[in-house]
C-alpha cells in the first residue's frame, strides 16, 4: 500500500485504517500514529508507510547505562526567544531537522544562535545503523516536492551565511536521492546567492553520477562519514554502508571539484584503539579531506550500541594535535563536537572556538 507523492489527509486516514487492522508486521506490532509510538516500535507516518521509531527495533534485556555522565557531557537544554524562532520556521516549512531526528545535545546552543542543520529527504531513513536514532523505513519513492523552496525561503528569512544541509540515505530512489538534494542546493543559492552551503551526504552507494550530481550543485564543502574505524565499521554502520566506500565517495568528489572542500567525521568511544583513528585520520588526508571532526558517541536510546569509554577533553585535545600534523586544514575536535557543530567557524583554525581545558 504506498502512497501518492503528496499524501492527503483522506490518504493518510485510510492507511491509518488499514494499519489497524493488522495484528503485526514482520513480528513488530504497528502504531497509528507516530507521537504514540515508543522507541523500538514500528509507526504509520503521515505519508502512509511504516517506519520503526528511533531507527532500531526493541531489544529484549538491553543493558541500560545507570551511571552518571562526566561533567564535560552536560549541555544546556535548549530555551530562548532564539530557540523559539528557529523552531518556529522549522515547522512553519515543514522541515526535518538532524538536530532533532538525531537527538543533537546541542540543539539548544545551535537554535539559540539562529543555526540549524536541515535534512532533506524526510525524516525516515533506509538504513539502521547502530549508532543513530533516525527512525528507519521504506518511504516507496515518496518526496516532498516542495521541499526546495520551502529549504530555500527557511535559509533566506533566517539569513544564514552558511547552511549546512543533510539527508537520510534513501536507498528507495534510483538515484539515492541525488537529483532531489541538488534541487535543494540551487534553490538556496538562488534565493541567497552569498550563502556558503555544505552537503553532509549519504553514500549513494559509491555511485559516481550521483555523487558528481551534488557536487556539481554549487556547494563550497562536500561531507560524507566515515564514523568509525575500519575493525567497528560493522556492526557499527548499516551493512550497505563501508568504510572504504566512504573513502571513495570523497575521493570521487575532490576529484570531479577539486575547489570544494571535502569534510568527514569520526565518533570516539566505540571501542577504537589510538592507533586505529590514527589509521582513518591517514586514510581520510589520502583521499584530500580538508577537515574532520572528532566527538563522542552517545547511546540514543537502551537499543543502540553502548558507549565503551568517555573521552576526556585533554585526549579530544590530543587527537586534534595529532590530526593537525597529518596536514588536515582543521580538525574540530570535543566531547559534544558533530559533523556540523558550529561548521560555520572551522576555517577560523581555532578548534571552532572550543576550548576543551574550560569543559565540565
Amino acid at each position: 500500500m504506498s502512497a501518492p507523492p503528496s499524501a492527503s489527509p483522506a490518504w493518510t486516514r485510510a492507511c491509518v485504517r488499514y494499519n489497524d487492522r493488522m495484528s503485526d508486521l514482520k513480528g513488530i506490532p504497528v502504531v497509528a500514529e507516530h507521537s504514540r509510538a515508543a522507541s523500538g516500535e514500528k509507526y504509520l507516518t503521515p505519508q502512509g508507510f511504516t517506519a520503526i521509531r528511533d531507527g532500531i527495533k526493541r531489544s529484549a534485556g538491553a543493558a541500560v547505562f545507570t551511571g552518571r555522565l562526566p561533567p564535560w557531557l552536560k549541555a544546556r537544554a535548549p530555551s530562548g526567544a532564539g530557540f523559539g524562532r528557529v523552531r518556529a520556521l522549522v515547522r512553519e516549512h515543514r522541515l526535518a531537522t538532524v538536530c532533532e531526528e538525531a537527538k543533537c545535545p546541542n540543539i539548544g546552543e545551535c537554535w539559540s544562535a539562529g543555526t540549524a542543520t536541515l535534512m532533506l529527504m524526510g525524516s525516515v531513513c533506509t538504513r539502521a545503523c547502530r549508532f543513530c536514532s533516525v527512525d528507519t523505513g521504506n518511504p516507496h519513492g515518496w518526496l516532498d516536492l516542495e521541499e526546495p523552496e520551502n529549504a530555500a525561503r527557511t535559509v533566506e528569512l533566517m539569513k544564514l551565511g552558511y547552511v549546512v544541509l543533510t539527508s537520510v540515505d534513501r536507498d528507495d530512489l534510483p538515484d539515492g536521492g541525488a537529483a532531489h538534494y541538488a534541487a535543494c542546493v540551487r534553490a538556496i543559492k538562488r534565493r541567497s546567492p552569498r550563502t556558503a552551503v555544505e552537503a553532509l551526504t549519504p553514500d549513494f552507494q559509491d555511485v559516481r553520477a550521483d555523487v558528481e550530481t551534488v557536487v556539481d550543485s554549487g556547494i563550497e564543502v562536500f561531507a560524507q562519514n566515515i564514523e568509525t574505524v575500519r575493525r567497528l565499521t560493522h556492526p557499527v554502520r548499516d551493512p550497505r554502508a563501508g568504510y572504504q566506500q566512504t573513502l571513495e565517495v570523497l575521493r570521487i568528489a575532490k576529484h570531479r571539484r577539486p575547489e570544494v572542500l571535502t569534510k568527514s567525521s569520526l565518533m570516539l568511544g566505540l571501542g577504537e584503539s589510538d592507533a586505529e583513528i590514527d589509521e582513518t585520520l591517514v586514510d581520510l588526508r589520502a583521499t584530500g579531506v580538508a577537515i574532520v571532526t572528532l566527538g563522542q558517541y552517545l547511546r540514543p536510546t537502551r537499543n543502540h550500541l553502548p558507549v565503551q569509554r568517555f573521552v576526556t577533553p585533554e585526549e579530544f585535545d590530543r587527537y586534534r594535535e595529532r590530526a593537525l600534523s597529518q596536514g588536515f586544514l582543521e580538525c574540530v575536535a570535543g566531547p559534544l563536537v558533530r559533523s556540523s557543530y558550529r561548521a560555520e567557524r572551522a576555517l577560523e583554525r581555532n578548534n571552532a572556538g572550543l576550548d576543551n581545558r574550560r569543559t565540565g
